[in-house]
């Protein structure tokens, strides 16, 4: 059994190395829209090593394990819920009272964003069993996720439809 200061110290360098890897991917697309295209390029493979790290944290934590991909599923979808029931409804009421309103909107569409994902893990298992694929497209401005084909504005957050990226296999 690992001691509660390993545990801890995993935990957080897991965090820590799950925040490089998207700061990193936000610093090449911000390269790459300069024209740094070399720049853009270390980014990304520094974010894609900083990602080996954290899934190797993570995996050694035991927390969110990788499993089958129905308790994967299940598993996310879980978690979903809790952020979307729990957590951004304190956030939303916290950043209201201090009168923050650039923070309560970006919660309150990930707040819906997310409750939208937890439908999106359901569909999914139940499309498993069927084997049933199809294309997800991913809004740049709130993260919804709209299958098939994105629509010509964000149910969200109002994006134009040209914000929508399709989602591809690494």
């Amino acid at each position: 059994m690992m001691s509660d200061k390993t545990q801890e110290n995993l935990y957080t360098a897991f965090v820590g190395e799950a925040k490089a890897h998207h700061r990193l991917l936000a610093f090449a697309r911000k390269a790459e829209n300069e024209g740094y295209e070399q720049v853009a390029k270390l980014f990304r493979a520094v974010a894609s090593a900083e990602g080996v790290h954290a899934e190797r944290h993570l995996r050694l934590l035991g927390e969110a394990a990788v499993r089958s991909t129905e308790e994967n599923l299940q598993y996310s979808f879980e978690q979903e819920t809790t952020v979307n029931e729990m957590y951004y409804p304190a956030f939303i009421q916290e950043a209201e009272e201090e009168e923050e309103t650039a923070a309560v909107v970006t919660f309150k569409q990930a707040r819906d964003v997310e409750e939208r994902h937890a439908a999106l893990y359901k569909r999914a298992l139940n499309a498993m069993l069927r084997e049933e694929t199809h294309d997800y497209y991913v809004c740049q401005v709130c993260g919804y996720i709209a299958e098939r084909e994105p629509a010509d504005e964000c149910p969200v957050c109002g994006a134009r439809r040209e914000k929508f990226r399709p989602v591809t296999c690494a």
